[in-house]
């Protein structure tokens, strides 16, 4: 019998547990370490945030679809790895429970095989200030989201008794990542204004870390549309003009006070923005998770880059922008120290930026980091579980499965206003995830399957999406055949 430990049950996570409890035996254990005990579709909280859906609509509870699927759950917080085992033990992990009953009890779970699909810690700390314990509302999390909405309404209620207010919707620190996130809040807000009926008494900013609009973390796109080839740079500078949203671009927060934001620009400079309202996105650091070896010597450093994060099968020789290969990314995420553990999902540590890193004259890192959210955790979910799989049915050598983000395509659908008639999104592909110059000298990836617009049958592809992927994290009949 083996017995797999998945910490984390995200998108990537989850998606590994689901995909390994279908393809294993029975004899065989499936583990998810979770300090949640709900799963969260995140991209929808952004309707949360705006009042168009509650957190039911966006949540389930994790305890009975692993009972039902015969999957092992603890509501629990994982702190530290022993992939070496001790005198007494193989390969273990120890945790820490959340659940109320149990709180703060300690435990150590066995393992064969080990999956880091941990997510993200939201570091609201890095920057003085930001965030719900702070000046500013997120949308990361459900909880969060509820309050972003509730303070909408304020000054939303405001502008309606004829009070001008000032709306900052962006990222919170100069590393940050997920700016798609912030993009689409933005014009959900933007959207709310609208429907509202006190758009002129809103001025709406948008304060980001990326070089130029369409940046998205990604080093931006090039489309071919109608023949003609134009960029996300141009395509999104259009929704911004279109829908009135002044943006600031090259941007890192320093601090936030009440009803100030200090930030800091690519030329040096530095600025501050008055607001009523402030939704900016932390930076993300790994989980914090420790590594012992067998002695009980601290090898953190080892498997962890210094963001926290695990290091898998990349490259991470320190090299400048222009030596960076596509080749340098993983395919299949496990780590070069450990074979019998994976890192998926946003817990594994890019081996650098995609977009170009720029630093200020101050000497400040202004660039937006990899995002690796959505389908290709998904993706690297499954592709890890059949690596599992395969070893545990085959053999120790069989062939990892693998899933490059530089050889992987990517859809993101975002959001700039709910509504069956009146909504809209935009939709973009992008093939591959991470730039191949080699394949693709042009752009650094294939023209033919990248591409974006805009209009209302995205946003129908964006409420179906919804539905489906909760659909499918539910593990309802036929689950499995929609894709990742």
């Amino acid at each position: 019998m083996a017995r797999i430990v998945i910490l984390g049950a995200g998108i990537s996570g989850h998606t590994a547990a689901l995909h390994l409890r279908r393809k294993l035996g029975k004899e065989h254990e499936v583990v998810v370490v979770s300090p949640n005990s709900k799963w969260n579709w995140i991209p929808s909280n952004i309707w949360v945030g705006v009042g168009k859906m509650t957190t039911d609509q966006v949540t389930f509870a994790l305890a009975p679809i692993y009972q039902k699927k015969g999957i092992v759950f603890h509501q629990a917080l994982g702190v530290a790895i022993h992939p070496d085992g001790d005198a007494t033990n193989g390969p273990f992990v120890d945790i820490a429970y959340t659940e109320p009953a149990r709180a703060g009890e300690k435990a150590t779970l066995t393992y064969d095989y080990l999956i880091n699909a941990t997510g993200p810690k939201l570091n609201f700390a890095a920057t003085p200030g930001l965030g719900p314990d702070g000046h500013t509302v997120s949308v990361c999390t459900p909880g969060h989201a509820i309050e972003a909405a509730s303070r909408l309404s304020d000054v939303i209620e405001k502008m309606k008794q004829g009070q001008r207010q000032t709306l900052v919707i962006g990222v919170g620190h100069g590393t940050c990542t997920c700016e798609g996130a912030a993009f689409e809040y933005a014009f959900n807000v933007e959207h709310e204004l609208r429907e509202a009926g006190v758009r002129e008494f809103a001025d709406l900013v948008y304060l980001t870390n990326e070089f130029t609009l369409g940046d998205f973390g990604v080093g931006g796109m090039t489309f071919t549309q109608q023949g003609f080839q134009t960029t996300s740079a141009t395509w999104t500078e259009s929704l911004f003009r279109e829908r009135e949203v002044r943006a600031i671009v090259q941007a890192h927060v320093e601090k936030v006070e009440p009803g100030v934001i200090h930030y800091e620009q690519l030329d040096g400079t530095r600025h501050t923005l008055e607001f009523d309202f402030a939704m900016l996105l932390p930076p993300f650091r790994g989980a914090d998770l420790a590594a012992y070896d067998a002695g009980g010597n601290d090898i953190t450093s080892v498997m962890f880059a210094p963001s926290g994060f695990m290091k898998v099968d990349a490259d991470y020789t320190p090299k400048t922008y222009s030596e960076w290969r596509a080749a340098d990314w993983p395919s299949t995420y496990q780590t070069p120290t450990h074979p019998t553990v994976f890192g998926i999902g946003i817990a594994f540590a890019p081996p650098h930026q995609i977009s170009e890193p720029r630093t200020s004259t101050n000497g400040t890192l202004i660039a937006p980091a990899p995002p690796r959210t959505g389908m290709p955790s998904g993706v690297m979910g499954k592709v890890v579980a059949e690596t599992i799989t395969d070893r545990i049915n085959q053999g120790s050598n069989a062939p990892a499965h693998r899933a490059s983000m530089a050889s992987m395509g990517a859809a993101c659908v975002a959001s700039a206003g709910a509504g069956l008639r009146k909504g809209t999104a935009a939709a973009m592909t992008m093939y591959p995830i991470v730039p191949d110059y080699e394949t693709y000298p042009q752009t650094g990836r294939s023209t033919k399957d990248t591409y974006g617009e805009i209009g209302l049958a995205a946003h129908w592809i964006k409420a179906m999406l919804h539905y489906m992927f909760i659909y499918k994290a539910k593990a309802k009949p036929g689950w499995f055949l929609i894709p990742e």
